[in-house]
C-alpha cells in the first residue's frame, strides 16, 4: 500500500475543495486532509501540521496549502515522499501584493467576509463552465464556515510568506506542478517557472479550468494525481 496522501486546502477552503479527489483516491489508499488554519505565519502552520501528519506522506497543496507544503519540505524533507503543488507562485509576495491584503482584512473584520471572498473568487479566474455558479457557491460556503478570524490568520501568513525559490530548488522527491489554463491569480507562466525550479517536476496544465481545477475539472485532476502517485520514485 502506498503512503498516505495529505491534501492541504488553500485560502478559506476545507476538505470539500478536494472532495472529488478524496472520494476517488481513497479507494486506493489512505487519504487525509490537513487545513492550515493555525498560526499567522507559514512556518507556524507547517509546525502545527508536522505534529499530526503521518511519518511519510505525499503532499497535495493548493494556494496557501501549497505554500505550507513547501515549508514542510524545507524543514522536514524526510517526512515527504512526493509533492503536488497547485495555484501558488514560486515567488514571495511583493510589498504591493502584501499591502493589498490590508484593506481586505479590514473589510472582513467589519463583517464583509462574503463580499471579499466573492471578489477574490472573481479575480482568481474560473473557466466558463456550466457548473461555475455551483463552484462559486461552494467556495463562499466554505469561507463562511471557517469565519473571519481564519481569514485574517491565513491572509497574514500569505503577507509574510518568504520567497520559496531556494527550497524549490532543493526538492528531491517526485513533484507535480498542476494548474488550470485560465488561472488569473497564478497564471500558467508562474507554474511553469516553478516546475523549472524543481529538478524532478512535471507540469500539468488542465484545459478549460481556472484557479480551482480540482472542482472545475475533477476527473482530469484525479487522473493527473494518480499518474503522479503511481510513477516510479526516480521518475521526473
Amino acid at each position: 500500500m502506498r503512503d498516505a496522501v495529505v491534501f492541504l486546502p488553500g485560502l478559506m477552503c476545507d476538505a470539500r475543495l478536494f472532495g472529488p479527489q478524496i472520494a476517488d483516491l481513497s479507494r486506493e489508499g489512505p487519504v487525509m486532509v490537513a487545513p492550515p488554519i493555525t498560526g499567522e505565519r507559514i512556518e507556524e502552520m507547517a509546525s502545527s501540521l508536522l505534529d499530526v501528519l503521518p511519518r511519510r506522506a505525499a503532499l497535495v497543496g493548493h494556494g496557501l496549502g501549497a505554500a505550507v507544503a513547501i515549508e514542510i519540505l524545507r524543514r522536514a524533507p524526510d517526512r515527504v515522499n512526493r509533492v503536488a503543488l497547485m495555484g501558488i507562485s514560486p515567488l514571495g509576495e511583493t510589498p504591493h501584493e502584501a499591502a493589498d491584503r490590508d484593506p481586505q482584512i479590514i473589510r472582513v473584520r467589519s463583517g464583509r467576509l462574503n463580499d471579499v471572498i466573492r471578489e477574490q473568487i472573481a479575480a482568481a479566474g474560473l473557466a466558463p463552465r456550466p457548473h461555475r455558479g455551483e463552484i462559486i457557491g461552494l467556495l463562499a460556503e466554505m469561507a463562511a464556515g471557517l469565519g473571519p478570524e481564519v481569514y485574517v490568520r491565513q491572509s497574514r501568513a500569505l503577507q509574510r510568506r518568504r520567497d520559496p525559490q531556494t527550497t524549490l530548488g532543493r526538492i528531491a522527491v517526485p513533484a507535480l506542478v498542476l494548474c488550470g489554463e485560465h488561472d488569473a491569480l497564478c497564471p500558467v507562466e508562474r507554474h511553469r517557472l516553478m516546475a523549472d525550479l524543481i529538478e524532478r517536476a512535471g507540469l500539468e496544465v488542465i484545459e478549460g479550468a481556472g484557479h480551482y481545477p480540482m472542482l472545475e475539472s475533477p476527473d482530469e485532476v484525479s487522473d493527473a494525481l494518480r499518474d503522479w502517485l503511481e510513477a516510479p520514485a526516480g521518475a521526473r
